[in-house]
């Protein structure tokens, strides 16, 4: 039975979508592993998650976000038999024309083969009639984007930003390493668990390089992407022409992404396409902090918010204490000085030319990324706030789960993303 199949079940049936349901497609043939990682299996509790397809196994606790074009919502749940904390992304599949289909098989299909510490992984996979079930790990701190809006709205510190792009970047060494173009890397796709660990999600806008057993050089295809995603894209991904793109796009987007870490805005934002494209062909290398790329709002926040909240939503409570925090750990310097290096990197991304710009392998031996063998392990926790693991309010269980009796709202909340 396809991934496709399933999504048509009746709406009474509760459908797994197990990974030995899948035949495997000429790219999943082709996976190596990164020498210098190892991927650990599930603890036994998430083992215990990762089999459980019962809808009643699992209280919604607290809508946390949105995300795939504001067609899934992302939840934070308890799974009761084990206690464990679990993220669960729903998705109404009589929503989701053909494409929007095709990226979600694509994405769980994808999640049951890659096998890497960088790379979020989906525990399990279940229909609840037209409805998909995704359940994931319980990231503590939610998504990069979702610290800058909470606590770093003016730009986060060089060494919380060297922390984030490094775990990023190896999972993304591991998508090229498998002839993977992820497509979409920006701060929203980059998760943080509460114990430091950076993952990369965003697998449904990733496309194969490999067709047929062959691994071609170039990518000819390009998706519909929402306007959304396109400040981070790269100028041959957006120009379409007969040269096509390759995972060099993927790097120019990383530098994109450590201009939105930097500064607290995206890039390009307020631009129109055409501009946009304009100023990325034939403008000068960007820094980042080049206001001239940079929306202009004046309700921009002046100083980092202090508080309790987790990165994941404001109902998200009760902190963790295991680690001990830097005192500036939610500032970033107010004269906005970062060091050569990561002026190095930025530039580096962002080459007009995608042949002179690096690969995800060569761009982890920067001299930017050195400096983390000389910093401890829970570096990352020191800059951060304490991780929330539980709502600040209990809301009764959804035993068993119903499905609305109305679609979901228009308002869009980029900071989850599917």
């Amino acid at each position: 039975m396809s991934l496709l199949d399933c999504f048509c079940t009746s709406r009474t049936q509760v459908e797994s979508l197990r990974p030995e349901k899948q035949s495997e497609t000429s790219i999943h043939q082709y996976l190596v592993d990164e020498p210098t990682l190892s991927w650990s299996p599930p603890s036994t509790r998430a083992s215990e998650v990762l089999c459980s397809t019962n809808v009643s196994h699992y209280e919604l606790q607290v809508e946390i976000g949105r995300g795939f074009d504001n067609l899934t919502s992302v939840h934070l749940a308890r799974h009761t038999p084990t206690g464990t904390l679990v993220t669960i992304k729903i998705t109404n599949l009589e929503n989701c024309n053909e494409e929007r289909l095709k990226a979600l098989q694509k994405a769980v299909i994808l999640s049951h083969f890659f096998r890497h510490p960088n790379i979020t992984t989906y525990w399990t996979v279940f229909t609840v009639g037209s409805w998909l079930w995704v359940i994931s790990p319980f990231m503590a701190y939610g998504s990069a984007s979702q610290l800058l809006r909470t606590y770093f709205p003016e730009g986060m510190s060089e060494t919380l930003i060297r922390n984030i792009l490094f775990g990023a970047v190896r999972g993304l060494n591991y998508l090229h390493q498998n002839g993977c173009i992820h497509r979409s890397i920006k701060a929203s796709h980059i998760l943080i668990s509460g114990d430091g660990l950076v993952t990369l999600s965003g697998l449904s806008h990733l496309h194969s390089l490999v067709k047929h057993g062959q691994r071609h050089r170039a990518v000819y295809d390009f998706p519909q992407f929402s306007t959304s995603v396109q400040p981070w894209l790269s100028p041959e991904l957006l120009r379409q022409d007969l040269h096509g793109y390759n995972v060099k796009s993927d790097i120019y987007s990383v530098g994109i992404t450590a201009c939105e870490l930097a500064s607290g805005q995206v890039p390009f934002q307020d631009m129109h396409r055409t501009q946009m494209l304009l100023q990325k062909l034939k403008g000068p290398p960007y820094s980042p902090l080049d206001i001239s790329i940079f929306p202009q709002s004046e309700s921009r926040m002046k100083n980092s918010r202090s508080g309790v909240d987790s990165g994941i939503g404001e109902s998200v409570l009760v902190s963790s204490g295991t680690h001990t925090v830097n005192s500036d750990r939610l500032h970033t310097p107010s004269s906005k000085t970062f060091s050569p290096a990561f002026f190095s990197l930025v530039q580096l991304c962002l080459q007009q030319d995608p042949e002179k710009r690096p690969s995800a392998s060569s761009l982890l031996s920067h001299v930017f990324f050195k400096q983390m063998k000389e910093e401890s392990q829970d570096s990352i926790l020191s800059l951060l706030p304490p991780a929330y693991n539980k709502p600040s309010i209990s809301l009764p269980p959804v035993l068993p789960w119903t499905e609305p009796e109305c679609d979901f709202p228009d308002e869009k909340d980029s900071y989850w993303e599917f």
